[in-house]
């Protein structure tokens, strides 16, 4: 099959790797001229993960991608999903990387999709180790099930093993829902408040990720999955996790906007937590951490957060 994908960041770059050892033709569009002609001279992606071989790519930028292929794999942050694909020339389908809420409209990124068909990938993909040919999982999820079974004959491999999973709603919340846990999981590694803070974190934060995604009508069981447990643990303890790293610089007395210049890639949960709060009062679900995550960006201290949050009236799990 012939890929589109667009924006070459570090998933990007990575999930280009995939689609190549599957034997699959892969135009990257970058979102740069210079880039594009960077990969195109040397090979190598000159500013995020340089080891990976992009020798066999097609390289060009977005603005002169083509329309002619066969699927379009959007690997932008969610603030620019929806105008890049708004962009796209074509109506082959899309396969949605982004893990994020559009931060306009508050609406899941796979609704911004207008006239094509429409799946999501997410699952534990750290991009780094996936560069590395490390083995991982994922999920494919579709409401179009013929589309989701192409997809995953067309990624399954014995180092990317490949899922489908109907409940499009369901994932997609996982995704962006799990960046913002990962935020205060970071917290908790500031503050040096150990494994059992940290694990009651991401405990409470699957309980929370889960009363959201039931409201919404997704399907509890995917918050059990790759999209959901299996995304929000190596989002919370992978060294790689860049909203865990945000939020443990963030603990330490860096300001969001300190903390995203020295990371120095996009970090979806600051972005995707204030959208997610007020997507849980629209629904009129209860979400204190993601409440908490939000008083911190707007100044709160997080030693006061991590005490109030403790200090809640205790109640069944």
């Amino acid at each position: 099959m012939r890929f589109l994908v667009a924006g070459a960041g570090s998933w990007g770059t990575a999930f280009t790797r995939v689609l190549l050892d599957r034997g699959h033709r892969v135009v990257l569009a970058c979102h740069t001229a210079e880039q594009a002609d960077a990969i195109a001279r040397t090979g190598w992606n000159p500013r995020y993960l340089q080891s990976v071989d992009l020798r066999a790519v097609e390289a060009v930028a977005l603005a002169d991608a083509p329309g002619d292929v066969d699927v379009v794999v959007v690997a932008v942050p969610s603030r620019a999903f929806t105008s890049v694909v708004d962009a796209l020339p074509g109506e082959a389908p899309v396969l949605s990387l982004a893990k994020g809420l559009d931060p306009a409209t508050g609406e899941r990124l796979s609704s911004r999709v207008r006239g094509r068909q429409v799946a999501v990938l997410s699952g534990p993909n750290m991009a780094e180790e996936i560069a590395e040919g490390l083995p991982t999982a994922a999920v494919v999820a579709s409401e179009d099930g013929f589309l989701a079974g192409q997809l995953q004959h067309a990624l399954n491999s014995t180092l990317f093993r490949a899922y489908v999973n109907p409940d499009l709603v369901g994932v997609e919340l996982c995704a962006a829902a799990k960046n913002v846990i990962a935020l205060a999981a970071g917290g908790v590694d500031g503050l040096r408040l150990g494994d059992n803070a940290k694990a009651a974190v991401i405990a409470r934060g699957l309980a929370e990720m889960t009363r959201l995604g039931e409201a919404a009508g997704a399907r509890a069981e995917t918050f059990a999955g790759l999209a959901g447990m299996g995304d929000l643990v190596v989002t919370c303890w992978s060294r790689h996790g860049r909203n865990r790293h945000a939020g443990e610089l963030i603990a330490q007395g860096l300001t969001p906007e300190r903390a995203i210049a020295e990371i120095g890639q996009t970090v979806e949960g600051l972005t995707t937590a204030p959208v997610l709060r007020d997507l849980s009062h629209r629904l009129g679900v209860e979400l204190p951490i993601t409440e908490g995550v939000c008083s911190v960006l707007s100044g709160q201290s997080i030693a006061e957060l991590a005490a109030g949050l403790m200090g809640r009236r205790p109640t069944e799990e």
